[in-house]
């Protein structure tokens, strides 16, 4: 019981470390976010957002699902002492990720101007998605490291790395689409185009900070691996009498890890590209203009879509720390520590995502106001998105948790087939809602926030039957959501009252984003949501249980 304990314990510490580091990284990405928007406007935000959607599902299909597959093969090796076989992973998974991410550099640099033009309707994107080509490269290769780390049980290296990416991404990003956005104005003057030219050069600038910045986290995460391999190759030294398996049965057992993971990640990614190419099209074909697209996509993308994924982020962080340790227990047979972690994680999970989904109800639109001033004009439409998709967040949170949840408890298969069942009920929500109540890109909002809550219903099911694990209602959802609900009417009153008085949108969303944090933490263990073991898991849990006992807020 008492090995259990620890193990989750140490889940938990892990999963901080990379949901901190998530978070910070969203942080960055948000804070950085903000200067390009203003500097390339909703159209541009269009154009980063186009490039971005097909350099992902790329992404997905070549190497992103390289760390989940290289983490659970070494976890699963290391957990018997086989060192040797963990480094025949490494080995493979680099071969691997090489011709994977070669071949996807290949095909986005030649198929830009198909993908841009001719399936999603736009062509300016075409200058961001080849400068993207050469990350695929770097990130395959970075992925590989990264899950090799995560399969040794320590998620700094990842989450250090994480951190330079972004730092890079955001300096070179704004920068670039500054001087970029000048040159495409320039530019587009001589061609008679100067608007479009300027938007479209400006979206190229922000995803050259992409490429540098996966750049910088590789040679950080390298030099973490050649210092540590001394110690791996002493490791594998003491191995005596081991055999190995074959490095081509290796490559057989890893790709068959990883196309499960694959095709669940791109099924479950996929839904954006096709989300973009159906309303595109649709709302095209409905006689609206192609600039107006281009705003409601880049609202969407840039801002909403922005927003939402802070907190999804830690969820994400969360089914990456917790597919090593899952599949150890479970390796291990040990029902008991299975049960604990998913527990623990989905606890978690929901004490973040049900207040910063109210918040973003409650607040989107002051929000997008203060964050994105260039663009103020668009900022009740953001609002509205957020209001309508706000519950986004718990849905995505649940079913990106979930399904790493699935694939530590070896059932691969079974989120692919969740995500599948899931697309296909929103593809035909989608194209209804288009069609028949003409709601434009709400329906892209409304139709992705069904997807995953569809995928959550799906894989709970399949998680209590595989697992054994009885989903606890009380602390997880009612407590949370109770807790998030008095917060967000205080937050609204907050705001209204202050921004009467002064007529200031940022002081009045900076007091009462500050009122929200205070009044959510009060209530949450007022109603006994989170008890003194459960606070000392997260990040600075001492200091919080002092303060929350000072204030006669625990026993």
């Amino acid at each position: 019981m008492g090995k259990s304990k620890q193990g989750g314990t140490n889940f938990l510490v892990q999963g901080s470390i990379l949901a901190a580091a998530s978070i910070i990284s969203r942080i960055i990405g948000l804070i950085y976010r903000i200067p390009m928007t203003n500097i390339i406007g909703d159209v541009g935000n269009s154009y980063y957002g186009c490039a971005f959607d097909i350099y992902n599902i790329v992404l997905i299909i070549s190497s992103y699902s390289l760390p989940l597959a290289v983490s659970k093969m070494v976890s699963a090796s290391v957990a018997k002492g086989r060192y040797k076989a963990a480094y025949q992973v490494l080995k493979g998974a680099l071969l691997f990720g090489m011709v994977t991410g070669v071949t996807a550099c290949a095909v986005v640099f030649f198929g830009a101007r198909f993908f841009t033009a001719t399936l999603l309707k736009t062509p300016y994107s075409v200058f961001a998605l080849k400068i993207l080509g050469p990350a695929l490269i770097v990130v395959a290769v970075l992925g590989v490291l990264r899950g090799f780390f995560q399969g040794l049980g320590t998620m700094m290296p990842s989450a250090v790395s994480q951190i330079i990416e972004q730092i890079i991404n955001a300096i070179v990003s704004v920068w670039a689409a500054y001087v970029l956005f000048g040159y495409g104005k320039r530019l587009g003057a001589v061609l008679g185009d100067p608007d479009n030219y300027a938007a479209a050069y400006g979206a190229a600038g922000g995803t050259l900070g992409t490429n540098l910045g996966s750049v910088a986290a590789l040679l950080f995460v390298l030099f973490v691996f050649f210092v540590y391999m001394h110690v791996f190759k002493r490791r594998m030294k003491k191995e005596r009498g081991v055999k190995v398996d074959s490095f081509g049965y290796t490559m057989k057992i890893l790709v068959m890890t990883i196309i499960p993971v694959l095709l669940s990640t791109a099924v479950y990614n996929i839904s954006g590209i096709i989300d973009q190419g159906i309303f595109k099209n649709i709302a095209l074909l409905q006689g609206y203009t192609e600039h107006k697209v281009d705003v409601w996509w880049g609202v969407f993308s840039g801002k909403y879509k922005l927003l939402i994924n802070v907190p999804i982020s830690i969820a994400s962080a969360m089914a990456a720390s917790s597919v090593p340790t899952l599949t150890a227990s479970f390796e291990e047979g040990d029902m008991p520590a299975v049960k604990s972690q998913i527990n623990a994680a989905m606890r978690f999970v929901m004490v973040i995502a049900f207040p910063c989904t109210i918040g973003l109800g409650v607040l989107g639109e002051p929000i997008c106001a203060m964050l994105f001033p260039g663009t103020a004009d668009t900022a009740p439409m953001a609002g509205m998105m957020m209001m309508v998709g706000a519950f986004a967040v718990v849905f995505y949170s649940m079913s990106t948790l979930s399904n790493g949840l699935l694939q530590g408890i070896d059932r691969l298969k079974v989120p692919v087939v969740n995500a599948a069942i899931a697309l296909v009920a929103h593809v035909v929500l989608l194209i209804a809602l288009m069609l028949f109540f003409r709601l434009n890109i709400y329906a892209v909002v409304i139709a992705n926030m069904f997807f995953a809550l569809l995928m959550c219903v799906l894989n709970a099911r399949a998680i209590r039957k595989y697992s054994g694990y009885q989903q606890e209602y009380v602390k997880t959802f009612v407590i949370p959501l109770i807790s998030s609900a008095v917060m967000g009417l205080a937050t609204f009153l907050v705001y209204r009252g202050i921004h009467t008085l002064l007529k200031s949108n940022i002081v009045a969303t900076v007091v009462a984003i500050i009122v929200a944090v205070v009044v959510y933490a009060v209530v949450l263990l007022l109603l006994k949501g989170l008890d003194e073991d459960e606070i000392l898991r997260f990040p600075k849990g001492a200091m919080l249980v002092q303060l929350a006992k000072r204030l006669h807020l625990l026993r």
